[in-house]
């Protein structure tokens, strides 16, 4: 009887735990992260926008906390993503621009496709017992590269992506809000995380027929603009309206940013391209007119108008409501560390992250930043506002330096948030510190990207000079064939990689494209590898 009446207990017991478990896990908060692309610090009317109007944002920002001083750790696309997903400065995986084909990935000293080996936010959470999904943009590879790990590699259980590796399926730009609904809709009864990637303000400009009417007192390039932001706008009221619907509103951290700084605008109307129902349109930059406000740079900048951007967290009944957080600075690498937290998640013992937990500053305490934030920009590099390799900011101090760390400027952030004031002269021991720290971060880069994130089938290319004939129409193997003999100078019937180059204009592509056309690799051009069969 008394064993009887143990098992009972320990069954009992057992159940209990289970019971608390469960409910442990229901408590958990669902996560929703809407991300846009080049959606400027300026183009949301709560933050003073003169004709834009984004009443969904309004309304987070009023039932939440909008954190002011928020950075993404680089001024374009994937490395800014790589931030987000991993809590890891994107160069840590030799990410130092966007991911485009093959060739020029390898050209920039960079991988096709972000390490699935890395650690991620949605794969901790996973293993927590979230459901997780991906909708809208991923960017995290290119369309020109093939082999690139899927979504699930990274953590996922569902996804709905455009911007992904070759043979993916597409996704409708316009569907990512409403993909997101839906998962709401289907895991409401469970704890989730989802990224909900939106097109909006990336080009091409896409606006839907009713956003634009809705603007159609404005001049075309406002029109536009102010037609996508709308879009965009209307896509996070979609998110909004799903989550009251399914009852989960209350029990769910929804957060609002953007990848990077809004784009440069054209100066000239570029051509315009109709989809075939002709539902949307898209346009070039020149209706990029997005807003940093008098932050100085824009994208492609490591100035505040490239990396500083909208982020605003609703958490009801955890995060402040109606409140602007200007003292706080908060950058992409906390958001792992500090969801993980939210959601009593522990992070593996292994993980070293460069981010801090800062879930004390969604609770609406003061809280600052101990460890110094770093970027690095290998991209666009013109004055006056691109000419940055390396950032260091500590504190309020945020410094600009050369590769080399001999020319810099500094600048006190928040009190000079336009950066007009250059206060080298004035402080050469922070200078000197900070130009340290940034020197010996750099030190601790790899030179080269990991080679398992290396595609070995490059995207197709061809010679540069001459591309086609005299008519205009793609050269024949024949004429091809009589370029190799113009450029074949000493007539062995082959072409160096000197003879190559000397032939066309110069190309930061050619090496790649040399190698590309050397398909036994032994270092030169047979007149068949160069012109392929010669037709009789």
């Amino acid at each position: 009887m008394k064993q009887i009446l143990t098992v009972i207990v320990t069954l009992l017991l057992a159940s209990l735990n289970n019971l608390q478990a469960a409910d442990t896990l229901t408590k958990r908060p669902n996560i929703v992260y809407i991300f846009a692309d080049d959606w400027g610090w300026g183009d949301l009317s709560c933050h003073g926008h003169s004709w834009l109007k984004t009443p969904n944002l309004d309304r987070l920002a009023g039932e939440g906390t909008d954190f002011q001083q928020f950075n993404v750790l680089n001024p374009v696309c994937s490395p800014s993503r790589t931030a987000v997903l991993t809590g890891h400065y994107p160069a840590r995986y030799s990410v130092h621009q966007h991911f485009a084909a093959p060739v020029q990935n390898h050209e920039r000293g960079m991988p096709d496709w972000l390490d699935p080996k890395a650690p991620t936010l949605p794969r901790f959470l996973k293993q927590a017992g979230y459901r997780t999904a991906h909708f809208g943009k991923w960017h995290l590879t290119n369309a020109q590269t093939q082999g690139a790990p899927k979504p699930e590699a990274y953590g996922y259980d569902e996804y709905e992506v455009f911007n992904g590796g070759a043979g993916w399926p597409a996704a409708d730009l316009h569907a990512t809000a409403t993909n997101a609904a839906t998962f709401i809709n289907k895991n409401k009864d469970k704890p989730f995380f989802i990224n909900v990637w939106i097109h909006e303000s990336h080009t091409p400009h896409v606006p839907t027929k009713a956003s634009m009417e809705k603007w159609k007192h404005l001049d075309e390039q406002k029109q536009v603009y102010a037609a996508v932001i709308t879009d965009g706008d209307n896509d996070v009221g979609t998110i909004l309206d799903a989550l009251k619907g399914a009852g989960v509103e209350d029990n769910t951290i929804v957060m609002f940013s953007s990848d990077n700084g809004p784009e440069r605008t054209a100066m000239k109307q570029g051509p315009k391209k109709s989809d075939p129902d002709a539902k949307v349109t898209g346009y070039d930059t020149y209706y990029s007119v997005g807003e940093t406000v008098g932050l100085r740079g824009r994208k492609r900048s490591v100035f505040e108008g490239g990396v500083r951007v909208p982020f605003i967290v609703r958490w009801p009944n955890t995060t402040p409501a109606g409140v602007k957080n200007n003292t706080t600075n908060f950058t992409a690498v906390d958001l792992l560390p500090t969801l993980c937290a939210a959601a009593d998640v522990k992070l593996p013992d292994n993980y070293k992250g460069d981010g801090e937990n800062l879930l004390a500053a969604f609770k609406g305490r003061e809280i600052s930043r101990t460890r110094p934030v770093f970027w690095e920009w290998q991209g666009t590099k013109t004055e006056p506002d691109y000419w940055p390799r390396l950032v260091v900011r500590e504190g309020d101090w945020k410094l600009f330096l050369t590769e080399d760390g001999k020319r810099s400027e500094l600048y006190r952030i928040p009190n000079d948030r336009a950066e007009k004031t250059n206060l080298t002269k004035d402080h050469p021991e922070i200078v000197s510190r900070l130009t340290k720290l940034a020197l010996d971060w750099k030190a601790t880069l790899p030179k080269k990207p990991d080679a398992d994130c290396l595609t070995t089938v490059l995207d197709p290319v061809k010679p540069s000079q001459p591309k086609k004939a005299a008519n205009n129409s793609p050269m024949s193997s024949e004429e091809r064939a009589k370029t190799f003999d113009r450029w074949d100078t000493n007539r062995d019937g082959v072409l160096t990689l000197a003879e190559y180059l000397a032939g066309q204009k110069p190309n930061d592509l050619l090496q790649a494209r040399f190698k590309n056309l050397d398909k036994n690799a032994d270092g030169k051009l047979t007149k068949e590898e160069f012109a392929g069969k010669i037709t009789k």
